[in-house]
């Protein structure tokens, strides 16, 4: 089992945030082009517990599969849960956390993970996966960063 950790702080509201985040219809947006990210079905309304997601990605070129999570826990503006139902992970469980923080909101993803194809997928994991998940959260990052605008801590009243 893998953890993948990642924190963001943007210069906007929390209630702003959880609008763009709860909306599955934003997934393409921050994923990298090259991936060929697709929904297939599931993206109609906001997010809620149960919804299940359909979509079709392209993690390298030639390469395509389709991805099934669900939604399995949402308490708004503070987390949500998705977890892969069919995919090309063994499991993957990922957290989104928003907390609102002086000057914005600071969002944090836990994502555990496991490798299918036992050893094959472990000695693959090292230099193909997770240099391509840190590829993917980089682009989100930049991307968020783009449509947002940086954080200036600077800025941001000293908390007591």
């Amino acid at each position: 089992m893998y953890t993948l950790h990642s924190k963001q702080k943007l210069p906007i509201s929390l209630e702003k945030a959880w609008e763009f985040f709860s909306d599955p219809k934003n997934l393409n947006t921050i994923t990298p082009d090259s991936m060929k990210f697709q929904t297939l079905s599931g993206d109609e309304r906001k997010m809620f517990a149960g919804q299940i997601i359909h979509y079709k990605i392209s993690p390298f070129s030639g390469i395509t599969m389709e991805w099934v999570t669900e939604i399995s826990h949402v308490k708004e503006n503070e987390f949500f849960v998705d977890e892969q139902r069919f995919g090309p992970y063994k499991f993957w469980h990922h957290k989104h956390f928003f907390k609102e923080i002086d000057g914005g909101v600071e969002m944090e993803d836990i994502v555990h993970y496991k490798v299918p194809y036992g050893i094959i997928g472990t000695l693959l994991h090292p230099i193909v996966i997770r240099p391509k998940l840190n590829e993917i959260f980089a682009f989100r990052k930049k991307k968020l960063i783009e449509l947002f605008g940086e954080f200036d801590s600077t800025n941001a009243k000293n908390q007591p």
